[in-house]
C-alpha cells in the first residue's frame, strides 16, 4: 500500500509540472510551410496614407532630469504621436496583409532592422520585422538608456546599453503587432515593433506610400495602423500580376462645438 501511494503522489507531481511546464512556455511554432510564391502570377499593391485634420497638441517632453538629453536637444521635443509630410501625408503607420494570405515558405531576412537611441529619442518611433530577423539597436547618445521590450506573445526582457557600447542585436520567434519599447531610465522613450510571419508589410515615412510586392492572387484583408488613431483595413482582390492602388486617410477629432449661454 503504501509502495502504491508513494507512486501515485510521483504520478500527480509528474501531471502538475508538465501541466505548469505548457503553461509557462512560448506558443508552439506551427509546421513549417513547404509551398513558395510563384513570382509568374504574384502581383502588387501600392498605395499611400494621408492625414485629414488638425493633429493633437501635445505638451513638450520634459528632458530636465537629464542634462545630456537637454543638450542634445535645444529646442523642444514634442512625442512623434502623429507625423505629417507634404501633401498631408502621414508617417510611422503600418501597412500589413491582416488575412487572407494562405501558408508559404519566405526567405529568411539576414539584413538587421536597425533601432537608434539618438537625441535621447528612440529611432524610428516604429519598425517592423518578420520573426527570427536581426534587430540591431544603436546608442549614439553620450548617456546610458534600457530598452525594455514588453511583448504579450513573445518572452520580454531588457538591458542596459551603455554610451560607445557596441550595438547588440534580438530577434522575436513569434509574429506580434504593436510590441512596446520603453527606455527604464527616460520614461518618455517609446517605440512600438511590430513582427511578422511574411514579408507584406511597411512602414511609412513623411513620404506616406507604401509597396506590398510579390503577392499571390487572392483576396486580402489589408490594414493600416496608426499609434494615435488605431487601425483601419479594407478588403482587395489581387489577380495574378495585377498590380492595385489603394489608400487610407486617418482623420482627427472634430473640434466639439461650444454650447450657447
Amino acid at each position: 500500500m503504501k509502495i502504491r501511494a508513494v507512486l501515485l503522489v510521483l504520478f500527480i507531481a509528474s501531471v502538475l509540472a508538465i501541466g505548469c511546464s505548457k503553461k509557462e512556455s512560448e506558443p508552439s511554432e506551427p509546421p513549417a510551410p513547404t509551398a513558395t510564391v510563384d513570382p509568374a502570377t504574384a502581383g502588387d499593391i501600392t498605395g499611400t496614407v494621408k492625414f485629414e485634420g488638425t493633429p493633437p497638441k501635445l505638451r513638450p517632453i520634459d528632458m530636465s532630469a537629464e542634462p545630456e538629453c537637454i543638450k542634445a536637444n535645444p529646442k523642444p521635443v514634442y512625442p512623434p504621436e502623429v507625423v505629417t509630410g507634404e501633401h498631408d501625408a502621414l508617417a510611422n503607420v503600418v501597412i500589413y496583409v491582416k488575412s487572407g494570405l494562405g501558408s508559404y515558405r519566405y526567405d529568411q531576412p539576414t539584413t538587421p532592422v536597425v533601432l537608434d537611441q539618438h537625441g535621447c529619442m528612440y529611432v524610428p518611433r516604429v519598425l517592423a520585422a518578420m520573426t527570427h530577423q536581426p534587430i540591431e539597436v544603436h546608442n549614439t547618445d553620450p548617456t546610458v538608456h534600457n530598452i525594455h521590450p514588453m511583448p504579450r506573445v513573445n518572452r520580454p526582457w531588457n538591458r542596459s546599453e551603455e554610451p560607445g557600447e557596441p550595438p547588440f542585436q534580438f530577434n522575436f520567434p513569434h509574429a506580434e503587432l504593436a510590441i512596446p519599447i520603453a527606455c527604464n531610465v527616460h520614461p518618455w522613450m517609446r517605440a512600438f515593433l511590430f513582427v511578422f510571419d511574411n514579408p507584406y508589410f511597411a512602414v511609412t515615412t513623411t513620404s506616406g506610400t507604401f509597396d506590398l510586392k510579390g503577392l499571390p492572387p487572392g483576396t486580402y484583408t489589408i490594414a493600416a495602423w496608426q499609434e494615435h488613431y488605431g487601425t483601419q483595413d479594407q478588403t482587395v482582390t489581387l489577380g495574378p500580376k495585377e498590380l492595385k492602388v489603394i489608400s487610407f486617410t486617418f482623420k482627427s477629432a472634430p473640434p466639439l462645438e461650444s454650447k450657447a449661454n
